[in-house]
């Protein structure tokens, strides 16, 4: 027995050996990958909806979801929420909703959503799937920045240099500081200044009119800070001001 016991170690040994060094470096591997995939996946679809919805303007968040086909991309979100259950039961909390029932109920949960779908349920959605698109162009007006991304280089040719706001085509998102300076009644408009001067007022600043029936929480007094999804109007020059319209804002 002990000659066969050797006999075999002797064969096998080599394969062995080989055996554990590729175990070791594929753990090893795992060890320092799977962080940064989690780190990257992270990078790619940050979180941009966090907060309070402040202001939605409804029509304009409806068109764009029915004319961007995102009906597709919705119908998947439900579906990959009321699916996630080892016994087969779906318990689900879809835009603040709970589903209860089977699988084989699924395809009925997931119309229904699609059937009861609003500007709120489906804001958080489009941006998701701007983001994953690369084509919302992130811009800080306190540290006057702009982040230099795949959204900045599709929508303006300035990216190589100095960017300028008025020319990007496609969504911004702008973290500012915001206040209300007027109520026309059917508007309200908001203005942030670029960068942090002792007189918000003076200097360049960001105009945001929006529609006073889509304001969502009563509008604070003095300044606060907010991020606004928009489209960037015009840049007057006479008065510094690059007018915005706004999606969403989110506080």
């Amino acid at each position: 027995m002990g000659v066969t016991s050797e006999a075999w170690w002797a064969v096998w040994w080599p394969w062995m050996l080989l055996w554990a060094v590729t175990g070791a470096g594929l753990v090893t591997l795992l060890t320092v990958a799977l962080p940064r995939l989690v780190r990257a996946r992270r990078t790619v679809t940050p979180d941009i909806t966090d907060g309070i919805c402040f202001y939605l303007h409804d029509k304009m968040v409806m068109d764009h979801y029915q004319m961007r086909s995102y009906t597709a991309a919705l119908r998947k979100e439900v579906e990959q929420r009321t699916s996630d259950s080892k016994d087969g039961t779906v318990r689900a909390k879809v835009f603040g909703v709970g589903a209860d029932g089977g699988r084989k109920e699924n395809t009925e949960v997931v119309s229904r959503y699609l059937e009861v779908a609003e500007p709120i349920s489906v804001i958080g959605l489009i941006m998701k799937v701007l983001e994953e698109k690369r084509v919302i162009v992130h811009v800080d007006l306190p540290s006057r920045s702009v982040t230099r991304s795949t959204a900045l280089l599709r929508t303006t040719s300035g990216a190589g240099g100095d960017v300028h706001l008025r020319d990007v085509e496609g969504f911004v998102l702008i973290r500012g500081r915001y206040r209300a300076t007027g109520d026309e009644g059917t508007s309200t408009v908001f203005l942030a200044p670029y960068g942090d001067p002792a007189d918000p007022s003076q200097g360049p600043r960001v105009r945001v009119t929006c529609a006073t029936e889509g304001l969502r929480t009563q509008v604070s007094q003095g300044t606060f800070s907010a991020r606004c999804l928009g489209k960037v109007q015009e840049w007057n020059a006479a008065e510094g001001v690059l007018e915005v319209q706004a999606m969403a804002i989110f506080r």
